[in-house]
C-alpha cells in the first residue's frame, strides 16, 4: 500500500511517516519507482508508535529503544524496561503534583486563618471595602 493509505490505516499523517523514516524510527519501505510501498507490518508499527506517544513516550525514547531492532526482532525486554521506567517517572511526577496540591491546601488554610484574625477591611480588596475607605 502507498503512504496515504498507510497513514489512514494507522491513524497518523503522511508527514509523520516521512519524519519517522528521516529520524530512523521507521525503516525505509520498499519502493516501486518513486512510490513508497508499505506492508501491514509497517502499519502496525506506526500504530505502535502512535500508541506509545499517547502513553507519554517521546520519539527520542522510542528511537533509543528500537535502535537496530527493525524487522521481525522486536525488543520485548527493552520495551518492558522502557515501560517500567516511564511508570516510575510518572509516579515521581504524581508525587510532586500531590505535594504541590498539599502545599496549596496548606496555603489556603493559612489565608483563611489570617482572614479570621485580621480586620476585614485590611484584607479586603477595593471592591469589598466599605464605601468610605476606597
Amino acid at each position: 500500500m502507498y503512504i496515504g493509505k498507510a497513514a489512514r490505516l494507522s491513524g497518523t499523517t503522511v508527514k509523520s511517516i516521512r519524519h519517522y523514516e528521516d529520524i530512523g524510527l521507521l525503516p525505509p519501505p520498499r519502493r516501486e519507482g518513486r512510490y513508497r510501498v508499505y506492508s501491514q507490518q509497517s502499519v502496525e508499527f506506526l500504530m505502535l508508535i502512535k500508541c506509545a506517544q499517547q502513553m507519554g513516550f517521546k520519539l527520542r525514547e522510542l528511537r533509543t529503544m528500537l535502535d537496530g531492532h527493525h524487522g521481525d526482532a522486536f525488543p520485548w525486554e527493552l520495551a518492558k524496561q522502557a515501560i517500567a521506567s516511564k511508570k516510575a517517572e510518572l509516579g515521581a511526577q504524581i508525587d510532586a503534583l500531590q505535594a504541590q496540591r498539599d502545599g496549596l491546601d496548606a496555603f489556603a488554610r493559612t489565608l483563611d486563618a489570617a482572614r479570621q484574625e485580621c480586620p476585614l477591611e485590611y484584607l479586603a480588596g477595593p471592591a469589598e471595602r466599605p464605601r468610605g475607605q476606597r
